[in-house]
């Protein structure tokens, strides 16, 4: 069971806007990063997932674990929120 979602965004990324509605169909509650509007964070981002792309979105579970997905990746995404 995901404690925490947070998602790395930019204004232009249309994976973005398809992860945040995959989340909110699913009920989700989680907290955005624009990396547009907030470029300090950028080195936070890609240490976390090693990517210099977006969306990254980081999924906390119950027991402080993190997992790490990067892009519009429904089959990784889905089994982390579960």
């Amino acid at each position: 069971m995901a404690k925490n979602i947070t998602i790395f965004t930019t204004n232009t990324c249309s994976y973005c806007v398809m992860v945040k509605r995959f989340l909110d169909m699913k009920g989700q509650n989680y907290d955005v990063v624009n990396l547009d509007e907030n470029p300090e964070r950028q080195q936070e981002a890609l240490a976390m997932s090693g990517a210099l792309t977006v969306p990254i979105t980081i999924v906390t579970k119950d027991d402080d674990s993190q997992e790490v997905v990067v892009g519009y990746n429904l089959s990784r995404l889905a089994p982390a929120i579960a």
